[in-house]
């Protein structure tokens, strides 16, 4: 098994992400010893927002269209409203998360980010939560929807607002610590 300090971790976000579910899980992983790269569609700094008051922002690494999936162990989406709604929009975002989807990777995403794994029509069959609003967007694309702190169904982890980060960002690690890492290139 992998230690998390060999995890290499992929954040997708654009302006408007709910500046807890961006910045904690990042800083835990990083703290860790684990490679975050966080993408956005353009590399100009990026809104994060606190509910509804604009927080801090931060540079992505990356554009969207500079990601290789098979870089990296684990896709992290996380939430606030602008963010998701803006990125299922994006095809090479929807692209990305299928890419993890379908390689078997871990994908997490909290809140609003669900909204992403709708676009890319990966919920059908999976038990998943998220923030209420998004929930009935999570039913109708066939997910059990459940109200949990955070849900693990195979590859997929989803937790429902900035209370839960704790046991999102343990679930995300024990589930890259028992896979398999990406070897470095």
């Amino acid at each position: 098994m992998p230690d998390i300090a060999d995890t290499r971790f992929l954040i997708i976000a654009t302006d408007g992400f709910e500046q807890s579910e961006l910045f904690e899980p990042r800083a835990r992983l990083l703290e860790d010893g684990a490679q975050v790269t966080l993408a956005s569609p353009k590399l100009d700094p990026i809104q994060g927002m606190e509910h509804d008051e604009k927080g801090d922002t931060i540079r992505p690494d990356m554009t969207l269209d500079d990601v290789d999936p098979d870089q990296y162990d684990a896709l992290i989406l996380p939430g606030g409203v602008a963010n998701p709604d803006t990125l299922r929009m994006n095809e090479k975002a929807v692209d990305i998360v299928e890419s993890f989807m379908e390689s078997g990777k871990t994908v997490a995403a909290i809140c609003h980010g669900p909204w992403l794994l709708v676009e890319a029509d990966v919920v059908d069959g999976r038990t998943v939560t998220g923030w209420p609003s998004v929930r009935t967007d999570l039913f109708n694309a066939g997910a059990n929807v459940v109200d949990q702190e955070v849900v693990v169904d195979g590859n997929l982890i989803t937790s429902r607002k900035p209370d839960d980060i704790p046991a999102f960002v343990e679930a995300i690690k024990k589930a890259v610590t028992q896979a398999e890492a990406v070897p470095a290139s």
